[in-house]
């Protein structure tokens, strides 16, 4: 099973959970996770760079649509 599968497995077992104790816990433990990464925002200069690229991605045609999206997710 890949990876893109076992999250989507994952988040429909959380839209089904009743437990409050057991969705604290896992909340908890998600919580500790990314407070452990230390995020950190972008400098002006990585923030620049990733606008310049992105809009070369677009003027180049190097994107996708709105429906080309939806379409795409209907065979996930």
């Amino acid at each position: 099973m890949d990876l893109q599968t076992r999250k989507l497995n994952i988040i429909q077992y959380l839209i089904e959970l009743k437990d409050e104790k057991l969705f604290n816990k896992i909340e908890t433990i998600i919580k500790d996770k990314i407070g452990n990464e230390k995020l950190k925002p972008f400098t002006q200069e990585e923030l620049l760079s990733r606008i310049k690229h992105s809009n070369d991605d677009y003027l180049t045609g190097n994107f996708k649509t709105q429906e080309q999206l939806e379409i795409e997710s209907e065979n996930w």
